[in-house]
């Protein structure tokens, strides 16, 4: 199993629990009172940006028979559609701006450059994944529908197909997310209420024919002898604008360290404990200031689930309050480059698709997740520094010692 107990896996009485929470709510208020004129320039001006990437990414199109001002045009919209998508669309839409009172850049008014409509998203996202985050059979994020990613998800000859779902997820993944809140298993087996499936197909049909129109009708049309070539370059932006996504939401939700969870995990849990499974289900992506920017921030996942509606340009100086605050408490603080988290997340994906018989670690030494029965037992306090050994050294030795093992066994 994941988490069992969280206090007790995570080496905290309920009293430590209860102090992290009132430190993390300290750190809102900080932000909060001193939100301003830095903040909205910032999202001003990547507003700006994006703007005069997209114009200019299609005014290039018109010359686009050309190749290199293919490829440039090409690169421009790439940029603008991810910027849109991820430092915009994604944070716009959690309230990050609303205190600002800016019509442009509230919540309620923002509609995304992808074929998922805005309101199904704050429903999909906004309320179940991050309410549920990581939670099987309540975020539907956990795999979704397709993907075996824990192994607390029973084990079906489905499951075999898992790297080609994933793949054909990754390249079309705006399309992915846009069918979540259709719930097509529930449609299939008839559990669906059909009025409200009826509803959500128009509206998600109808944002798939505007966005489908524009960029592979309207705007290849705009370029009159260029329009094979603009049409190939939309569809490849959105495709780069995909795998893009999928990579920053997996790096953050599936590699090793980012623990799931069961809906026996978190009965009668209070906001402390929703706030510390935040912290260990979460996973960061390290890379500097342009990674941060072209992830949405997202880079800073642990921060973003911690405080979903606090603005993106502030999760860096939040990062490192929060990573004192688990380095108080011996907690894990997940974070690695894009390309090793997005391995591990794949090599997660590639492993379930198995059986757990043919899988060499079990479910408590398995690094995708970490269980109470192998890594639990009571806090610890070092002789040497006097601080308490908790989760993060406990699972940080027992990768050593399995490092180990694996050494000797290779002589």
């Amino acid at each position: 199993m994941a988490i069992s107990d969280i206090k007790e896996y995570a080496h905290l009485t309920e009293a430590d629990v209860e102090a992290i929470g009132r430190e993390l709510d300290a750190i809102r208020r900080d932000v909060e009172e001193s939100r301003g004129e830095r903040d909205a320039r910032y999202v001003r001006n990547t507003i700006r940006l994006q703007r005069g990437l997209e114009i200019g990414g299609r005014l290039v199109l018109f010359g686009s028979r050309k190749r290199a001002l293919w490829w440039l045009g090409t690169g421009m919209l790439s940029l603008s559609k991810i910027i849109e998508n991820m430092e915009l669309g994604h944070n716009v839409m959690h309230g990050q701006w609303d205190w600002m009172n800016d019509p442009e850049v509230h919540s309620a008014n923002w509609e995304w450059d992808n074929v998922d409509p805005s309101a199904h998203w704050k429903i999909t996202h906004n309320h179940l994944h991050h309410k549920y985050t990581n939670i099987l059979g309540m975020d539907d994020d956990v795999g979704y529908g397709l993907l075996r990613v824990t192994r607390d998800q029973r084990w079906k000859p489905f499951n075999l197909g898992n790297v080609a779902y994933n793949a054909i997820l990754a390249s079309l993944f705006q399309y992915g997310i846009a069918i979540q809140l259709l719930e097509l298993g529930k449609v299939i087996q008839g559990r669906d209420d059909r009025e409200i499936t009826k509803k959500n197909g128009a509206e998600v049909l109808a944002k798939i024919a505007k966005q489908d129109l524009r960029d592979y009708v309207v705007y290849p049309a705009l370029t009159g002898k260029s329009w094979k070539s603009t049409l190939t370059a939309n569809a490849t932006a959105n495709f780069v604008r995909n795998i893009w996504t999928n990579a920053v939401i997996f790096c953050g939700h599936f590699p090793d360290g980012a623990e799931k969870f069961t809906k026996q995990d978190v009965e009668n849990e209070t906001h402390a404990e929703w706030y510390l499974r935040q912290m260990l289900g979460s996973a960061n992506i390290s890379g500097g200031k342009v990674m941060d920017f072209m992830t949405g921030n997202l880079s800073y996942q642990i921060e973003h689930h911690i405080y979903p509606d606090l603005p993106s340009n502030r999760y860096a100086e939040i990062a490192v309050r929060v990573r004192q605050l688990c380095d108080k408490y011996d907690l894990p603080y997940t974070t690695g480059p894009l390309a090793v988290q997005y391995w591990k997340s794949w090599r997660t994906i590639a492993k379930l698709s198995l059986p757990d018989k043919f899988l060499k670690d079990d479910r408590d030494a398995a690094p995708e997740t970490a269980s109470e029965r192998g890594f639990g037992g009571p806090a610890e306090i070092d002789p040497l520094t006097g601080r308490r050994r908790g989760l993060a050294t406990t699972i940080e030795t027992t990768r050593k010692r399995g490092l180990v093992r694996r050494v000797l066994g290779m002589r």
